[in-house]
């Protein structure tokens, strides 16, 4: 394998198109020996990649975890407020916007591969449009937060303080819908460093203004919320700027009309994403939605929203993982290495599980010590012991599903897992809670039993689709597919049928 090449590729310092068939140097396996020196090696990429992206992710969701603890702080009206706001509200728009950035994951992420950098800046123009759109939209489920609350059968003082915290909120959302494609942008590059940078930067102030806003000024739920608008803006301003500064090279040559040509196909693409994105997502936090209809919701809410928090702490480590994949897949792909694909998948797969197992033998030592750092109620902390068996088993099962789906990510399949967490989630996980929940009087425990059930049947789906692949067939797909989009590899004029992305995605 050309390995100073692929180390330029994956540095982002790559300024000129390359020619696939001058990359297509794919990995040779002939025995255990050429086995363990090529896991290693992918060992190394993928890391050098998820390390920087873990610390990332973890430094953004230190931002939503602080201004959860020092609203436990105020108390547990304002606790389970900003959990049902985030869990309810946020999660939802989040989780759409997010899945429509990902398009960015497979479109970027092939065309790098290929050495089509100069589509790059195209693709995040398009995303800029399209998310903004949206988000002006999911504006409304902020603006009229209580209703939708209330709707959802929430007890009116929850969705009170929860929808009043919602419209705070609002800039926010228009951050995260500029700053998601940044992001995607800047990781089918290689270039997480000076996103971790920054994400530091914006942690270490926003503990300090939150604690200034909160507890000294006195300002309660509204000074953690302009708090929280300002660290993104923050982020969103200091990527903008690294991008527009031309850090990037011929990734970024300035703003273009090209943006708007093929808006409804990307439409199209960035739709099947957001499907499949705010499907898992609303899936795992509806359990915070479903407490909320016991007795004592406020108990059930506060201890099932510690429990994701915890889980969400333990995903942003999983979620470099699946950023590493996601980029190794698609540059693999789009490089024409199908075999290196396909190695990089089993190196995530092994080295997520192992990371899943520790992270659960970790809580069920410590399940009687971590609750007190989130709430000072008794009955709170003894639910939360009680969950943390339920919270493991969610901990290792979600290690496969992070990291089978930054497969799926950096492949293209987002249609198809799509409908495969429709059937996973909605038909078989969401009516198995209830059941187990409210008519056979499981409670909190049943709920999550049966969201637990839900997951790992996609899981199971998901391995089963992995292992029936046929890679040498995708990197025939990801090379249709830059073509449909503006690329110009090598070998166009071959005589080959073209593949539309809306047939392939």
């Amino acid at each position: 394998m050309e390995t100073g090449k692929q180390q330029s590729l994956l540095s982002g310092n790559t300024s000129l198109k390359q020619s696939p068939s001058s990359l297509q140097v794919d990995v040779e396996i002939n025995g255990v020996g050429d086995f363990c020196r090529e896991f290693y090696k992918e060992f190394k990429r993928q890391w050098y990649l998820a390390g920087p992206a873990m610390f990332t992710s973890l430094c953004q969701y230190a931002i939503i975890a602080t201004t959860q603890l020092f609203a436990g702080q105020l108390g547990t009206i304002q606790l389970a407020a900003v959990s049902v706001e985030y869990s309810v509200i946020g999660a939802f728009s989040y989780a759409i916007l997010d899945g429509m950035g990902s398009a960015l994951e497979t479109l970027c992420g092939q065309a790098y591969g290929a050495g089509q950098i100069d589509m790059l800046g195209i693709y995040l123009q398009k995303s800029w449009i399209l998310l903004n759109a949206t988000a002006v939209v999911l504006m409304l489920t902020f603006i009229f937060g209580v209703s939708v609350l209330r709707l959802l059968g929430q007890t009116t003082l929850i969705a009170t303080s929860a929808g009043s915290f919602a419209v705070w909120m609002i800039p926010q959302l228009f951050a995260f819908a500029t700053v998601t494609p940044i992001t995607k942008f800047l990781q089918a590059q290689g270039r997480i460093m000076p996103m971790a940078v920054i994400a530091a930067v914006a942690v270490i102030s926003h503990v300090v203004l939150s604690w200034v806003m909160v507890m000294k000024l006195g300002w309660g739920l509204v000074g953690a919320a302009v708090v929280l608008d300002g660290s993104w803006w923050f982020i969103t301003l200091s990527q903008l700027t690294y991008v527009l500064r031309g850090s990037c090279g011929v990734a970024w040559s300035g703003f273009s009309w090209k943006a708007f040509n093929n808006l409804t196909d990307f439409v199209h693409v960035s739709f099947a994403t957001a499907v499949m994105f705010c499907s898992e997502t609303c899936y795992l936090l509806s359990l915070v939605l479903f407490a909320g209809y016991f007795d004592n919701p406020e108990i059930s809410v506060d201890a099932l929203s510690i429990c994701l928090n915890i889980l969400g702490w333990v995903c942003t480590v999983y979620l470099g993982l699946n950023v590493s994949v996601s980029v190794r897949v698609s540059n693999e792909l789009g490089y024409g290495r199908p075999k290196t694909a396909r190695l990089a998948v089993i190196v995530v797969a092994a080295t997520s599980l192992l990371i899943g197992l520790l992270f659960t033998t970790v809580l069920l030592v410590y399940r009687k010590q971590y609750p007190i750092y989130f709430t000072s109620s008794r009955e709170v902390i003894q639910l939360v012991e009680e969950l943390t068996l339920l919270l493991g088993v969610s901990t290792i099962v979600n290690s496969i599903q992070f990291a089978l789906s930054g497969v799926a990510i950096g492949a293209g399949w987002q249609s198809m897992v799509a409908y495969m967490n429709i059937v996973s989630y909605f038909i078989v996980g969401i009516p198995l809670a209830l059941l187990l929940g409210f008519k056979f009087n499981m409670g909190v425990k049943g709920l999550w039993c049966g969201i637990i059930s839900g997951t790992s049947m996609q899981c199971c789906l998901l391995v089963t689709m992995i292992s029936r692949t046929n890679w040498n067939n995708e990197a025939s797909i990801a090379e249709d597919r830059i073509k449909q989009w503006g690329g110009d590899i090598q070998g166009e004029e071959d005589g080959h049928e073209k593949t539309s992305y809306k047939d392939v995605c």
